[in-house]
Parts: C-alpha cells; sequence; structure tokens
C-alpha cells in the first residue's frame, strides 16, 4: 500500500511537537516521526530522540537517522507496521524530504505550516520558552522517556484533543536537552559556530565548503557573516532557503538563537 507523507514545518521553538498529536488526530495519521522517534499511538516504536544527544552535531545525525543501528531499527520497525499515512517533523521543507527519502518514503505531498495551526502570539510565547527556559516537547507520556532519558525529563503537560469526534486527553513530555543546558552568559566561538555551519551545509549540500564564519554576539543571541564556496551556481531564492536552513538547524540543536545570518555565496574557480 503506498504510504502518503504529510509534513508539519516550522522554525525551531514554534511549537511543532506540541502540536504533532493534534495534527495526526485530524488528518487520521497514525505514525509521527520526530527528531529520530518513530511514535505510534503515543508509543515510541523505534529510534532515540535527539534530544537526548549531548552535542549539535550528534543531535543533527540522529534527527536524520543517519547512525546505521538507528536506522536498521527505525526500518524494521516501519516495514513491520500497517500504515497508510505518515507525520514527519522538520524546521524546513527540505529537511522533512531529506527525512523522508532517508526512510525510502516519497516527498511529503502535504506540507503543513505552524503558521496555519497556530497564532503569532502561540508562536511567540512557545519560543520564549525555548530560548529562556530550554524547554523542548516530544509528543510520548513522560513515563517512556524517564525510562530511557532520565536525565532530561523536565515536566509533563496535558492537552485536550478532538479525536474521531470525540474528546482525548493527549499527555506530553517536557525535557531540557543536554546540548540546550548552556550558561547563556557565556560566548560560543567562532571556531565552534564555523563547526556547526559546516556540519549544516555537508547535510544540505556535500559540495560546499565553508570559507569564513564572523559571529557577533548580541543580547539575545547571534548575527552571523559567512561565506561559501559551490560549485554550483545559486539564485536568490536557494540563498535564501540555505540562510533559513542555516539559522534553524542552529537554533534547534545547538540551543542558541540566531537573529540574522548574512550569506555570501561564491563559485569555485
Amino acid at each position: 500500500m503506498k504510504v502518503r507523507v504529510y509534513a508539519l514545518v516550522g522554525r525551531s521553538g514554534t511549537g511543532k511537537s506540541f502540536r504533532a498529536q493534534s495534527v495526526a488526530a485530524k488528518h487520521r495519521i497514525p505514525i509521527i516521526i520526530d527528531d529520530g522517534l518513530i511514535i505510534r499511538n503515543e508509543k515510541i516504536l523505534a529510534g532515540r530522540s535527539a534530544k537526548q544527544e549531548k552535542n549539535f552535531l550528534a543531535a543533527v545525525k540522529c534527527a536524520l537517522f543517519e547512525d546505521l543501528n538507528h536506522y536498521n531499527q527505525a526500518m524494521e520497525v516501519l516495514n513491520r507496521e500497517r500504515y497508510h499515512k505518515v507525520l514527519i517533523l522538520g524546521t524546513s521543507e527540505k529537511m522533512t524530504a531529506k527525512i523522508a527519502a532517508r526512510l525510502g518514503f516519497d516527498e511529503p505531498s502535504y506540507v503543513i505550516h505552524i503558521e496555519d495551526i497556530a497564532t503569532p502570539d502561540e508562536i511567540n510565547t512557545a519560543m520564549r520558552v525555548r530560548y529562556s527556559e530550554g524547554q523542548h516537547v516530544i509528543p510520548v507520556p513522560p513515563l517512556q522517556i524517564a525510562r530511557s532519558y532520565p536525565s532530561i525529563v523536565y515536566d509533563s503537560i496535558r492537552v485536550l484533543i478532538r479525536r474521531h469526534f470525540k474528546n482525548t486527553v493527549s499527555e506530553k513530555t517536557l525535557v531540557k536537552p543536554l546540548f540546550s543546558k548552556h550558561d547563556t552568559g557565556t560566548a560560543i566561538s567562532e571556531a565552534a559556530i564555523k563547526q556547526m555551519v559546516e556540519h549544516c551545509l555537508y547535510g544540505y549540500e556535500n559540495t560546499m565548503k565553508v570559507e569564513k564564519v564572523k559571529c557577533l554576539s548580541e543580547a539575545d543571541g547571534y548575527s552571523l557573516e559567512i561565506t561559501v564556496r559551490t560549485p554550483v551556481t545559486m539564485n536568490r531564492q536557494q540563498i535564501s532557503e540555505l540562510q533559513e536552513y542555516i539559522s534553524d538547524s542552529l537554533e534547534k540543536y545547538g540551543g542558541i538563537l540566531i537573529n540574522n545570518v548574512a550569506l555570501s555565496v561564491e563559485n569555485w574557480t
């Protein structure tokens, strides 16, 4: 049976995981793929959470199922389960497409943006909580997370969901990942941010090379000036998409707020 792929897309910290179960219930989607986890009926079937990883690079690899054992475990479950729809969460359409391809699905045919299901006030509140308190949401009950990752569990929250014409209560886990537990008063070095950017670009297009990263620390985050070289000519829209991809990736897995990314693209000579 052909599987229809849905994508829930939004910047880091805007509330995608918080709303994942509601979206799945509305569209009758049995399988959710979120940050390295395969979830069904609020139970983790396979995978491991990127939110348990200790650093940015490990979290990105986990979310993209790059580790072979992690990938094989996920594929074993996906091949065993019976379902006709799947919901993939990601910070961009490109990221959800990459996860879909990695797991053998078609590119998402139905994309839901967080702005379609949450108000600006709700999104702003979610982002304030993310960056002031470092809280993330995993859309399963706390008991499942606490068994495997007791050190990151922070709290739980219950949400009323309209599911198939009746109301049910969905319990979600609030966590504080190790990669977000940093001293907000300590500046991150340009070398560390350059390493993060290099990994982002490798996942986006592995022929690109980071030439320079200049980092300006601001009161509530960072502004970056990045120069990259590539053998491919990029148009304005592609550059804009790459800027957004870098910003979202650093925010999601680096635990830092990016205010602006000024990107210069040079071609190989």
